[in-house]
């Protein structure tokens, strides 16, 4: 079934054509420091992380719950502001060209919120129009991106509280892939999800870079997911990025039996599932 998603978002019309028109990184990231202030002491959340994801690639951050994956994510997304470093999105500074990066980008996080009353349909066809989508093309795109994710049409029209968890985190992937971003962040998008659902999910993003020219940044704790989606991979230890390079070179590096848990177990020392000390309760 084929998706009538627009094009992704080019860099906006007037950018330098040296910088955000023709920028091979999608997403770079130098030095990013986030602290918060938890019982009387600054704690670090994210320790001077330098990345780049070029313009196309699916960059997947491997990392235990408290590795500082969704507080990096939120930081990328101009949702916090980090205390140090740069970001650019396509050549533009988050701080500078903030309201030109939001165009450019869209984010999809565990923790979605809705309008619970609402209907499926109801919240797409608002975000679309908040992004600019006219209500009878986010209606059309809607129904078809709900069904490519395995919800039945007699289910786009009942109250969002109605859905199981699992089906309001579809619609929560379904808005972010309606307004054709650029840029994906995802953080940990498959996370509630059953077997099924995550491989809907997985082919779903697969499709959005191949057709559409879409770059994705994803977080996630499922080895399997990262290895299927991404081209390359970054393990995230301590607010640290620890390692980065494909599946093969991590493997080939660190893995014992050659697989990405043994990777992990060997970078970290502990296993994937394992949380991490974290002094933030919700933060990291």
């Amino acid at each position: 079934m084929t998706i009538a998603v627009r094009p992704a978002i080019g860099p906006p019309a007037g950018t330098d054509p040296g910088q955000a028109g023709h920028a091979r990184q999608a997403l770079e990231a130098r030095g990013i420091v986030k602290r918060f202030r938890a019982s009387g002491k600054d704690v670090v959340a994210v320790a001077g992380v330098t990345l780049s994801v070029e313009r196309g690639e699916i960059y997947a951050l491997l990392g235990a719950n408290g590795s500082g994956k969704s507080t990096l994510i939120r930081a990328l997304s101009t949702l916090l502001e980090p205390d140090e470093g740069t970001v650019t999105v396509f050549g533009l500074d988050i701080r500078k060209d903030e309201l030109a990066v939001k165009r450019l980008i869209n984010r999809v996080s565990v923790e979605a919120s809705f309008f619970k009353k609402l209907s499926a349909m109801e919240n797409l066809v608002y975000a679309g129009r908040l992004y600019g989508v006219p209500a009878s093309e986010a209606r059309i795109r809607s129904r078809q991106i709900l069904v490519r994710l395995g919800i039945a049409v007699t289910r786009h029209d009942e109250p969002l509280e109605k859905l199981s968890r699992g089906m309001q985190q579809k619609v929560a992937i379904a808005r972010a892939f309606l307004t054709s971003p650029a840029l994906l962040l995802l953080d940990e998008p498959t996370t509630g999800l059953d077997i099924r659902s995550k491989r809907e999910v997985q082919t779903f993003v697969r499709d959005l870079r191949d057709e559409h020219d879409a770059t994705i940044l994803l977080t996630t704790h499922d080895l399997d997911e990262a290895e299927r989606l991404a081209d390359r991979i970054g393990v995230l230890h301590e607010g640290r990025l620890v390692v980065e390079g494909t599946a093969a070179e991590l493997m080939g590096r660190h893995g014992t039996r050659g697989s990405l848990e043994d990777v992990f177990m060997s970078i970290t020392g502990r296993k994937i599932d394992e949380n991490e000390p974290s002094e933030i309760a919700g933060e990291r």
